[in-house]
């Protein structure tokens, strides 16, 4: 997703994203709860938002992706 704002020397491979889709008859305190409750246990934070015509949300949620180089390769057990 390119488009979607980066932190300075982050490219957005550097991301995963979840895109919520939210009914417009949702109300606000069911929605909030159930983005704070992602934020705090899934380590998501919020990328957009989109409010459509009708009243449909749309709620682009990212956290970054940890990558774990191996260092068994460089160890010599023997």
């Amino acid at each position: 997703m390119p488009d979607l704002p980066v932190e300075k020397g982050r490219t957005s491979e550097d991301y995963e994203y979840q895109i919520v889709t939210i009914p417009r008859r949702e109300s606000l305190a069911s929605v909030r709860s159930n983005l704070a409750e992602q934020a705090e246990y899934g380590r998501w934070e919020l990328a957009r938002t989109r409010v459509y015509i009708g009243g449909e949300k749309k709620v682009w949620l990212r956290r970054r992706i940890i990558r774990v180089r191996s260092t068994l390769d460089a160890v010599d057990l023997f």
